[in-house]
């Protein structure tokens, strides 16, 4: 029974499903922590402490959480935060940018303490978090032949390993498709890895100071930017993976992870949805019980990542752009077809179903909130009047 459970932890798709999680969050998005960073007037050493915190930060709840609730549950930074803290920091002392960060995690911790969160995503019906879900993954099964178009033997070669690995050996399709993308690269001279140096990251404190101005104007829209646009479509992707955990306490965690780090940078923790349904897909094992472990990898990468800071996003950075769309992409496929298939099931909820991926795949702005928060509201509102009419 013992070797029976180490073959499990040890599985190479739960290993490869982990780390394609890493290395799409950091290379999609990394090198806007740098942009956040430097608008606060963070420091050389600072901005690497950034790096450390949220390594850590996401490393610790992804472990902890998915072991307690035997869920794969996946934490990320806030990437739209990230992005609106790289035009609202600029002029603002980083000891204020360090207060609202704290602000902002209090708030997620209410939101966790008080349940209010939890209560209102349980009206979400299935079909419309299968929506939702489908409507933010699709770019990345379109960008897989997009970057076909400019890279054709890279990714050509990948999707054919793909399709034929898929018949033969379908529990090791991914990490076999990404060795064979890795190689190609490789041979071909993309793969950029003379700039890596390793050395650890070390943490710098920098002591919070509240200013009012700065809480109202920058920490609210952080705060409501990254519940609407990751905690919203983080629970969505668990809930269309038929995953029935409690999302009080994990709001709780991340948002007192946030409040404990953000004076060394973590400035957000969020629930993931891209990278989380990487883990949680058909190519992160075939027993949904135990995918749990792609999550627990997933965050012994994020520790990693945190511990080396810097040099570990050089690494991610150090894949060409191609492959890792391509391997996303593939890696999502599965995931994209069952949502479709489940939230287009039922004809009486076809409408809104179909309104909420449409709204959610434009990937329209508005006020600062991502297309996902806007798609769920509109196909909620269709629901409910299509369900008030058929009564």
């Amino acid at each position: 029974m013992g070797r029976s459970k180490r073959s499990g932890f040890f599985s190479l798709s739960h290993i490869s499903a982990g780390f394609v999680a890493v290395l799409v969050g950091y290379t999609s998005s990394a090198v806007i922590i740098f942009q956040a960073a430097g608008a606060a007037g963070a420091s050389a050493a600072e901005m690497s402490s950034w790096l450390w915190a949220l390594g850590i930060g996401m490393g610790l709840t992804s472990i902890g959480l998915s072991l307690y609730f035997r869920t794969p549950i996946l934490t990320a930074w806030s990437t739209p935060g990230a992005a609106l803290l790289v035009t609202a920091l600029s002029g603002v002392p980083i000891n204020e940018a360090i207060g609202l960060f704290m602000f902002s995690s209090a708030l997620i911790l209410v939101c966790g303490i008080t349940g209010w969160f939890e209560k209102i995503m349980h009206h979400v019906p299935m079909p419309l978090a299968g929506a939702m879900l489908a409507g933010v993954l699709l770019q990345f099964g379109l960008d897989l032949f997009t970057v076909m178009g400019t890279n054709l033997l890279l990714v050509g070669l990948m999707l054919a390993g793909f399709l034929l690995i898929k018949l033969t050996l379908p529990r090791y399709t991914i990490p076999l498709v990404l060795l064979i993308g890795t190689l190609v690269a490789f041979f071909q001279g993309q793969l950029n890895l003379e700039v890596l140096q390793w050395q650890l990251s070390t943490p710098v404190w920098v002591t919070p100071v509240f200013d009012l101005q700065s809480i109202i104007g920058i920490g609210i829209p952080l705060f409501i930017i990254t519940m609407a646009s990751q905690n919203v479509p983080g629970v969505a992707v668990m809930r269309a993976n038929g995953y029935d955990t409690p999302i009080s306490p994990l709001l709780t965690w991340t948002g007192l992870t946030g409040v404990l780090l953000a004076p060394l940078g973590g400035f957000s923790y969020n629930l993931a949805a891209i990278t989380a349904a990487i883990c949680m897909g058909n190519e992160a094992g075939q027993d949904p019980s135990k995918r749990y472990l792609a999550a627990v990898w997933a965050g012994g990468f994020y520790l990693l990542t945190g511990l080396f800071g810097s040099t570990i996003a050089a690494l991610f950075m150090a894949f060409p752009e191609a492959l890792v769309m391509a391997v996303a992409g593939l890696a999502l496929l599965s995931t994209i077809g069952n949502s479709l298939s489940g939230a287009l099931a039922e004809p009486s909820e076809r409408d809104s179903a179909l309104l909420t991926f449409l709204v959610t795949a434009s990937g329209m702005n508005l006020l600062g909130i991502s297309s996902a928060f806007w798609g769920l509201c509109i196909g909620l509102i269709a629901y409910y009047l299509q369900r008030g009419d058929g009564a």
